[in-house]
């Protein structure tokens, strides 16, 4: 292993995993480098940056508090414009430590080293942005016609993360209160999400006569072997219904966490808030979950069925739902294989794309292996655009973690390209932010289906997609439903396990169809969701980003002269447009209905070829 930040963190190195099961070669996995933000928990470099930021923090204060107004009103507002650049590079700096101190943290969160470490540094950041809090709260008390009068001149340059900030006027408190609520968040929903990883990671599942972690446990619900399905859902389910209590409470205590937020800023739907934070009107995402709850039938329902008639059944148990097809050879996909399948689809697509995604491997920008105490899934990090963004997965080889990897480096293109933008317009909302993302997995899958010429691999490969198609728009849906039905009980009361379990059961029925069978043990399964705790009604984005990519990728099929170029802009633009905006020069208006049903056919489209294979 380079020396990294983790060497200097962990009292044992850090090793890239082991086979997922015998026989199996991935080759070496990477781990990744966090040199480029810090060397070590105790390096002068972190030390000096710390204090550097506490004492920038305190003086941004002294400087600009009580002044914007004034400053505002001067010509081309030279003093307001010093004030946002300076805020941008303290934000820069504190979201530097930030990202350090959380990636450590989710490459081994079981030890107590790095445990004490994340608290810590989440506490000094906490207390130093209390003196940038005034900022956001004093701009949007500005008189319109002034703050507009003055990005007249270069302060212009912000104009797009200003008139965002303005979009939070009509729910922010009196100042005191927002310092309360910030302060108070270490020890409030910040320190209940905390809890929820610690418990997932200690979290074992007795299979096979061997203790393992959630991550291979869940990869086990995808073998070819049923019995091993089974026998992972069963254990799953074991382990959950033994720790419900735990996350019933989190759960609880999250909900009604946001209810007061919520209540107290004046937001009506327990929405209100992701959809402002996504810059997305509500009536947009209704169109969006309407048009795919009432396309069930003709998607997850139809396509389950057709896969249980593959099995020779009429239902599937829920273990059973995203199973490889029988009689189909199991590959497994060395990482080196991986890497140049997704830069190959790429590069097809555009050069510069494959470029930015093979650093990610050359610089060690990702940690692949599964080990104990990882955080479990995937995820891209765009840390702060002074540095670059990490690439979080556990590896194991399948044909879906290729997927996953074409995934998070579209994350991670995405990130590079709008990091140009700067701390404070590089961010994109998170309905868009999932653009490249699906579109890079789309690019391979589309690859790959182009060289498979053989009828049960083609078969195999296309239900594949219908599968991570369903799970993203299908899936995805069903658990903003469910989140909303808990926020919604959570009003009139504490909710009990079993009433939980009976809300995810309720979903699950309608989004999965009769030919899956919820069998017992499956009521537990909304535990191991971590959207639901550190992101509520994320999982919307997924849907909204799949039905997008979904119909830009008709537009390419159809003239893909000169797409490549207008794609990369979009990404590059961050967090400095809206979604119309962004999508006009592809003729694309997500308010309008019909965009949502374009983006649904295309998975209607995939079912009805698998039905014409047999």
């Amino acid at each position: 292993m380079a020396k990294s930040a983790t060497k200097a963190a962990v009292r044992k190195p850090l090793k890239s995993s082991k086979p997922a099961a015998k026989g199996v070669k991935l080759g070496p996995l990477p781990v990744w480098n966090l040199n480029d933000l810090y060397p070590g928990i105790d390096s002068p470099e972190l030390k000096r940056d710390l204090e550097k930021a506490d004492a920038d923090c305190v003086a941004f204060e002294s400087d600009f508090k009580g002044r914007l107004a004034d400053l505002a009103a001067a010509p081309a507002a030279p003093g307001l414009l010093d004030a946002v650049k300076r805020y941008e590079t303290v934000g820069d700096l504190l979201g530097r430590i930030g990202s350090f101190s959380g990636l450590l943290h989710a490459g081994n969160s079981t030890d107590a080293a790095i445990t004490k470490f994340y608290g810590d540094m989440s506490e000094r950041i906490t207390q130093a942005y209390s003196h940038l809090l005034f900022f956001d709260l004093e701009l949007n008390r500005i008189d319109d016609a002034v703050l507009d009068k003055a990005m007249e001149g270069p302060l212009g340059h912000y104009r797009p993360w200003i008139e965002d900030v303005r979009k939070e006027k009509p729910y922010q408190l009196e100042d005191r209160i927002e310092q309360l609520f910030h302060e108070k968040s270490l020890t409030g929903y910040s320190a209940w999400n905390r809890q929820y990883d610690d418990t997932i990671a200690a979290l074992r599942f007795r299979i096979g006569g061997k203790d393992i972690s959630i991550e291979p446990a869940l990869s086990l619900m995808q073998d070819a072997d049923g019995k091993k399905r089974k026998e992972a859902a069963q254990a799953l389910a074991k382990t959950f219904k033994a720790n419900l209590r735990p996350f019933t409470l989190i759960t609880n205590t999250l909900a009604k966490d946001k209810e007061i937020s919520d209540r107290w800023r004046g937001f009506k739907d327990v929405a209100d808030a992701r959809h402002l934070s996504n810059r997305v009107e509500p009536e947009v995402v209704e169109a969006l979950v309407s048009a795919v709850r009432a396309a069930y039938p003709k998607l997850s329902h139809r396509y389950y069925a057709l896969k249980a008639k593959w099995f020779g059944k009429k239902s599937l148990a829920y273990w059973d739902r995203n199973a490889p097809l029988p009689k189909v050879e199991q590959r497994t996909i060395p990482w080196d294989t991986a890497r140049s399948t997704v830069l190959d689809a790429y590069g097809k697509f555009s050069p510069k794309m494959a470029e930015i995604a093979d650093g990610f491997f050359t610089k060690q920008w990702i940690d692949a292996g599964v080990r104990e105490g990882k955080q479990p899934g995937a995820f891209a990090h765009p840390t702060v655009p002074s540095a670059h963004p990490y690439v979080l997965l556990n590896y194991q080889g399948k044909p879906r973690d290729v997927m996953t990897l074409a995934h998070e480096l579209g994350h991670g293109v995405h990130q590079v390209l709008a990091a140009p933008n700067g701390p404070l317009m590089a961010p994109t909302p998170l309905t868009l932010a999932e653009t490249a993302s699906v579109f890079g997995e789309m690019l391979t899958f589309r690859k790959l289906l182009a060289g498979t010429t053989d009828k049960k691999q083609r078969k195999a490969m296309l239900a594949a997609k219908v599968e991570d198609m369903i799970n993203t728009v299908v899936r995805q849906i069903a658990f903003y439903s469910f989140e909303r039905k808990v926020h919604l009980e959570r009003r009139n009361g504490e909710l009990t396990s079993d009433k939980l379990c009976e809300l995810w059961m309720s979903v699950q029925s309608e989004s999965l169809g009769p030919a899956i069978e919820l069998k017992e043990g499956y009521e537990t399964f909304w535990t191991y969701i971590p959207h639901f705790i550190h992101s509520p009604f994320y999982v919307y984005a997924y849907a909204f980003g799949d039905c997008l990519v979904n119909s830009l990728y008709a537009v390419y099929e159809k003239s893909n002269e000169g797409f490549a170029e207008r794609y990369l802009a979009m990404l590059a633009a961050g967090g400095t447009k809206h979604h119309s905006e962004l999508l006009k020069p592809f003729g694309l208006d997500a308010t309008d209905p019909k965009f949502w049903d374009g983006g649904l056919s295309v998975i209607a489209g995939l079912i009805e070829e698998l039905e014409t294979l047999g």
